[in-house]
């Protein structure tokens, strides 16, 4: 294996990753004299006091306060992390309808696919946390697709959250800010404004939403009060993929007396869709040519109910079953390359395709069916109590309750459900003193979390290659599933667990410049984990409870087994920053975080308590330089960072895996005048599967078609089934983690017009990436251009955007970390979006 250590070929290219990015934030510095003149001219008629609003601007600057970070009213430019702010104006003016549109307004950011659903953000190469106004919701990879509409702003911060926010994972998390009942400086507003606006796009994209913001009065009693609702009924590109969904939120604010305030509302989303694997049966022909292998797979439907039960795959093979390990068939190992032709022919035959050919293959084509199912419904709730004076002492009461059901199936042989929830209630207590020194602040938070989950999944019998895509799916290829039997689960989990916390933090901003921001939190965390063993396929028990001590025969004839932990965690931050000349603030930070190992449903795996792996840490070390210039006007911002797991032995393979990222952050935000708005960003990402690197290989649940024709085997002898083994990982580059690109660049642009209108671009161009760790598949760099033209008056608001401008043919990876180069989803061609407003 190479040597992993730095030469000076490595140390060179890194030195000119760090120059490169160095220079977008100098030469923001030197242009700053140039205009200042002209921007202190305009923000000497701004009454003193008054919110800092720079026309044309999108509310993209950080000229706010952003509390969701810290915990504390400091803008981006003060605060000591990397993060950005996407505004409902740029949310609008851009056209964004999904977390895969925010990779070009943010760097950091770049998703694979999961299964074709917009539900997490991976951040700094990993699956992000997602929060809602600072409280942290449920897990959701692939559950349903996270809203856009409903959110005022949505914060972006990359690297664990502060202790005051809770425990997160290592790579970030997105923050949503929902629409709020009050206007700028806190008073509520003076009479009731409303929207309504619909959007027409491609492929029957249909979807209407309005939105009534105003005051109300109940007696003598004022309030405010924001309502928002949106209907979703809209096809797809791909077949049988749909979405119908149902969003609705309400905020309501209120006065109780001059030191006491409450707010309170939620969010409520019905969804109905499907879940998109995109291409099976894979090969470096079809990325590049379209050419697809096509065939029908075997028989096995023996009751000819029009499916394959599990006892049907079983039988396949004279009782082998369609899952075949490494080539011990073939008299080899735990390895793919003792496989032969014939061996595979002779031995195995139910894997293999008959009527074998090619064919051009539709990207529309993927692995959905038209009784596939992707159902949730999510209810969101929050109740905050509020005392004080934020400018000397405030005491706040935080109620939370994020809860979702999820019923997911494919006809490939997945399926899966998720009952589960949590509630958390968290007093924050903050003391600001100011003095001849500076302005001191304080905060005291104990919490208590309260999650309860049900969960289980079928995926020992998934087959993505037995569906010829050019025909679909037919009894050939459509598994009866474990969620329509209720039976033959490879995992069903029930429990709970509870995390009774206090955290502390505090913030010393001297008047000199200097910045310091310290905290701690202890987690107290207990956990109970049942594995219902009579909903589980007994023949799959090695897949989820190895252990014996949990499959003794006294919980065999009970029909369940439980595991109990409790422990504590500690998790602290240490942050400083410092105001120099010239508007720069250079910061550093180093932060250890401590967090529950949850899967897709929000459940704890029973033996990882047993073996009391549940709990994980991870350590960030960031260093940057920010600053703002011509009276807030130019922001400009450059981080770089390591976030390393400190045990990489346990995860999730969903949302939490055990992995180390270095990077380059850059990113400039520039209102040129009152019409022209202009960003960039650069991203520089390397993402390590530490469990693959220290073991110097990786199991892979299916091998990928470029990988068994290197060994000289058909693929098609195999595509019937599920076959599965070690693959070593021949140098340390294998062990990245394949699909995040090393190196992204995006940029935006908007123009706006005296007359109402106004003219809008983004780009992002993203390298030529490897689908798998075997380094077997490759998916070709792309560049995508999103138009956007908006014309407005008082009342009116006529927007068409044009996304995939340049009609770019690429693809994202699938669930890398099992799947590789198994699943690749063909992305969208050239589409448009059009949308009417009226406000009144």
């Amino acid at each position: 294996m190479r040597s992993t250590q730095s030469d000076p070929a490595r140390f060179g290219r890194r030195r000119k990753t760090l120059l490169a990015a160095a220079t977008l934030l100098a030469c923001t510095a030197m242009t700053a004299p140039a205009f200042a003149e002209e921007a202190e001219a305009e923000a000497a008629d701004a009454p003193a006091g008054e919110e800092i609003v720079v026309k044309g601007a999108l509310n993209a600057l950080p000229v706010k306060d952003v509390g969701t970070i810290f915990g504390f009213d400091k803008n981006l430019v003060e605060t000591p992390r990397s993060a950005s702010t996407v505004s409902k104006e740029q949310i609008e003016r851009f056209g964004i309808t999904d977390i895969h549109d925010l990779i070009a307004q943010a760097p950091g950011t770049f998703t694979n696919s999961f299964f074709g659903v917009s539900g997490s953000l991976d951040i700094r190469g990993t699956p992000g946390e997602t929060y809602f106004r600072g409280m942290r919701r449920l897990d959701n990879p692939g559950n349903y697709p996270t809203p856009i509409g409903a959110a005022d702003r949505i914060d972006i911060v990359r690297g664990p959250a502060s202790p005051i926010m809770g425990p997160a994972k290592t790579g970030g998390y997105i923050n949503f800010v929902p629409k709020t009942a009050r206007v700028a400086g806190g008073s509520f507003m003076s009479e009731p404004k409303a929207e309504i606006e619909y959007t027409r796009s491609a492929w029957n994209g249909s979807k209407m939403a309005a939105s009534v913001v105003g005051p109300g009065k109940l007696g003598d009693h004022e309030f405010g009060y924001s309502l928002y609702g949106e209907l979703t009924n809209s096809d797809s590109y791909y077949r049988y993929v749909f979405t119908h969904q149902t969003l609705l939120q309400a905020a309501f604010d209120t006065d109780i007396t001059d030191k006491l305030r409450l707010e309170f509302g939620g969010m409520y989303q019905n969804y109905r869709g499907v879940q998109n694997g995109g291409w099976n049966r894979v090969t470096q022909d079809l990325i590049d040519k379209g050419i697809y292998t096509t065939g029908q797979a075997k028989p096995l439907d023996t009751n000819a109910d029009g499916k394959i039960s599990q006892a049907e795959a079983r039988a396949a093979n004279g009782g082998a079953g369609l899952g075949l390990f490494g080539s011990f068939v073939c008299g080899g190992g735990i390895l793919a390359s003792g496989l032969t032709n014939s061996c595979l022919a002779a031995n195995v035959p139910d894997l293999g395709l008959t009527n074998v050919g090619t064919a051009i293959l539709s990207p529309r084509n993927t692995l959905t069916g038209q009784d596939d199912k992707l159902d949730s419904n999510v209810k969101t709730a929050y109740a905050d109590l509020i005392w004080g004076d934020p400018e000397s002492l405030e005491i706040k009461n935080q109620f939370f309750y994020d809860g979702y059901y999820n019923i997911n199936e494919n006809a490939y042989g997945f399926s899966q459900f998720a009952d589960s929830y949590v509630i958390e209630d968290k007093i924050v207590a903050t003391k600001k003193v100011k003095s001849a020194l500076g302005t001191f602040s304080f905060q005291l938070a104990p919490s208590i979390r309260y999650t309860n989950f049900k969960h289980a999944d079928d995926f020992g019998y998934e087959y993505f290659g037995r569906v010829d895509l050019t025909q679909g799916y037919t009894p050939l290829s459509t598994r009866l599933l474990s969620t329509q039997t209720d039976s033959g689960y490879s995992s069903y989990f029930t429990g709970h667990y509870s995390d009774a916390s206090v955290s502390a933090l505090t913030d010393l901003n001297f008047d000199f410049g200097l910045d310091l921001t310290l905290g701690g939190r202890y987690d107290y965390l207990s956990v109970t984990s049942n594995a219902i063993l009579s909903k589980m396929d007994s023949t799959q028990f090695w897949l989820n409870i190895p252990t014996a001590a949990l499959t003794t025969s006294a919980d065999l004839a009970r029909g369940y087994s439980t595991a109990k932990g409790s422990k504590g965690v500690w998790s602290w931050t240490a942050s400083a920053n410092y105001k120099l000349p010239f508007g720069l603030v250079p910061y550093g930070t180093i932060a250890k975080q401590a967090v529950i190992i949850a899967g897709q449903g929000a459940e704890v795996d029973p033996n990882n308590v047993y073996n009391d792996t549940w709990v994980t840490d991870s350590k960030l070390y960031e260093g940057g330089i920010k600053g703002s210039w011509l009276d807030n006007t130019l922001y400009a911002a450059l981080s770089v960072y390591k976030q390393t797991r400190t045990d990489y032995t346990v995860g999730s393979l969903t949302v939490n895996q055990a992995i180390k990222t270095t990077g380059v952050e850059a990113e400039v935000r520039w209102s040129v005048d009152k019409h022209l708005l202009l960003t960039g960003a650069y991203t520089h990402t390397k993402v390590v599967n530490l469990p693959f690197l220290n073991g110097g290989g990786t199991f892979f649940y299916y091998y990928g078609a470029e990988l068994v024709k290197s060994f000289g085997v058909n693929p098609a002898l195999l595509y019937g089934g599920a076959p599965n083994g070690y693959v070593t990982l021949k140098d340390a580059s294998m062990a990245e983690r394949p699909g995040i690109p090393k190196n992204l660049y995006s940029a935006t642009a908007t123009y706006s017009f005296d007359n109402g209108l106004a003219l809008s671009a983004s780009a992002s161009h993203v390298e030529s990436v490897w689908a798998d760790y075997a380094h077997t598949l490759k998916l070709p760099a792309y560049t995508l251009v999103d138009l956007g033209v908006t014309y407005e008056t008082d009342h009116w608001m006529f927007r068409f955007n044009l996304k995939n401008a340049l009609n770019q043919r690429y693809f994202r990876a699938n669930f890398v970390e099992l799947y590789g180069s198994q699943n690749v989803l063909p992305e969208l061609p050239r589409s448009w979006q059009a949308s009417i407003k009226y406000k009144f």
